[in-house]
């Protein structure tokens, strides 16, 4: 690899017969060199992640995915030149749509994002491609994630207009149509199953892809329980009106889960009325849509995450929109020496076996519930010995692998764990033997991720300094952290909103003012009071 001064100083092998071999900036010497060596590919890194429709930093530009002549050549509006580069975004078309219809096919993407050569090299839809028959394909519209928010949006309105009794019709009809569909569910989500294991994919993937028998009724039922709630749509607090179910939602699905979610979204949108808009939901089927999904802050309003914490973490670090999503699930079950150890076992059983691989994110998000859960008992955390080998042979009995702290593993004869701070998304869990409640609550603060976390006790002493002091978003006394999930508490953080987040912590407020003619003008003549009025 050489210079471009190199290049120019050292031209005897390349074309320079005419103009064609003369180059002006680094963009149209690569595309010279490309020619010249006939290579396959030709990507061209930019400090943005493509050619826009218009300036990166305005609010209306979009990515153009896939440049063709003659419908971007007069339509796009370019802005300064590059900061770093010689010729800019303007140097890269010219050089990209010289090079693209020679014969080479062009990608110019970002060369400050993560992976973007291999990305490009996977056939991931990055940055944008200059092809010679770019104009004879067909593709989809590349506007078509922020035409599916723009969507939601405007039903999401429509939704608003419609009456309390209305809205509650719209719940009580998809609840229907779910259980009236409930074979035809159960068949697309076997197939997912069987297309999943044919692929190799985890055990403790498919149980979480897995619908139990019962899961449609009982989801059926929790939408009931949502329309008998009280609508606070038109009730005062603090002279702050609520508006509940505005509702707009776009469902990204796993792949390994395709058929059982678009079944499910064909279902429920079914059930929308046509005043209201079945736009009202929309199902993101591709991976490569969830970039331009993330731009769009002046469109969705919140990105509820689904997934791992990598995922998690991830969308927060890709996105201006706010992310409403526990990134870990490091939950600890403390058994005091005072407690019934029957019913300790139970609690932890539950916790551990019963769902290993649930996860706090969100399922399914229509008229704003979800199904929101966590890998519970990731951390337990023992005092003494009373009991507890009854509660690790049963453990074990359901397949359950532990792993110890320093002297879990030694008096209890299982390996040791690489990390207290790990979240195991399997039938696993590590186990430590602590002194007391205080040296319980240090490590649960110093390792555990603030979620959820339990103590089994009898003591009420000991029961009220626990309850106050664990720093968690909840925290639980005698009863399985399991129980932190979908209807029972739904979602849950420390920021926003502390502890569990339910349908009310979906809601949205508007402020309104009532005047008769006020204005600042400086304040002159005017005492703010802040009084406190009353609701009616």
């Amino acid at each position: 690899m050489g210079s471009e001064w190199e290049a120019y100083v050292m031209p005897q092998w390349l074309n320079i017969e005419d103009s064609s071999g003369i180059f002006w900036d680094n963009d149209s010497l690569a595309a010279l060199l490309a020619l010249e060596l006939k290579v396959d590919l030709l990507v061209l890194l930019s400090d943005v992640e493509g050619l826009y429709s218009g300036p990166p930093g305005e609010p209306h530009s979009k990515i153009i995915h896939t440049y063709i002549k003659e419908k971007h050549h007069c339509g796009i509006t370019f802005g300064n030149k590059s900061r770093v580069g010689r010729g800019g975004m303007t140097a890269k078309v010219k050089a990209a749509v010289h090079a693209a219809f020679a014969g080479i096919p062009v990608i110019i993407t970002s060369g400050f994002a993560t992976d973007s050569i291999t990305k490009v090299l996977k056939g991931e839809r990055v940055g944008t491609l200059f092809h010679k028959d770019a104009s004879l394909w067909a593709f989809p519209k590349e506007d078509s994630a922020r035409e599916m928010a723009v969507s939601a949006r405007d039903c999401s309105r429509r939704l608003q207009s419609i009456s309390s009794e209305g809205r509650r019709r719209i719940l009580l009809d998809i609840a229907d149509a779910l259980e009236a569909n409930e074979k035809l569910i159960l068949a697309e989500n076997m197939a997912d199953v069987i297309s999943a294991q044919q692929s190799g994919y985890e055990q403790s993937l498919i149980s979480r892809l897995s619908l139990k028998p019962g899961k449609i009724s009982n989801l059926a039922n929790s939408i009931r329980i949502l329309a008998r709630m009280e609508d606070p749509v038109g009730h005062v607090v603090s002279r702050t009106e609520l508006f509940k179910w505005k509702w707009p939602s776009l469902e990204k699905v796993g792949k390994e889960a395709m058929r059982s979610n678009v079944v499910l979204h064909k279902i429920i949108t079914g059930a929308i009325p046509e005043n209201v808009g079945q736009k009202l939901i929309g199902l993101v089927t591709s991976r490569d849509e969830i970039p331009d999904l993330l731009k769009l802050d002046d469109v969705i309003d919140l990105v509820i995450p689904r997934g791992s914490s990598k995922l998690v973490s991830q969308i927060k670090e890709s996105t201006k929109i706010p992310v409403l999503g526990h990134a870990d699930g490091i939950c600890h079950v403390y058994i005091d020496k005072s407690a019934n150890m029957e019913m300790a076992k139970r609690i932890v059983l539950d916790a551990k076996a019963d769902y290993p691989a649930a996860c706090n994110a969100m399922v399914v998000n229509f008229p704003s519930i979800g199904s929101f859960r966590k890998h519970f008992l990731c951390i337990s955390i023992f005092f003494g010995q009373r009991g507890i080998n009854d509660i690790i042979a049963e453990l074990r009995i359901e397949g359950v692998v532990l792993y110890g702290g320093a002297q879990a593993s030694s008096s209890f004869d299982i390996p040791q764990a690489n990390s207290f701070h790990h979240e195991y998304s399997s039938l696993a869990c590590t186990l430590e033997v602590v002194d007391d409640v205080f040296s319980a609550i240090e490590h649960i603060h110093r390792y555990g991720s603030a979620h959820t976390d339990c103590i089994v006790t009898e003591d009420k002493k000991l029961q009220r300094f626990s309850l106050s002091r664990v720093d968690s978003a909840a925290v639980f006394h005698n009863a399985s952290t399991f129980l932190r999930m979908g209807l029972v508490l739904g979602l849950v953080l420390r920021i926003h909103a502390r502890g569990p987040v339910g349908v009310e912590g979906l809601l949205t407020s508007r402020w309104i003012l009532r005047g008769n003619g006020q204005v600042v003008d400086g304040d002159k003549g005017v005492v703010y009071t802040h009084k406190i009025l009353p609701l009616d």
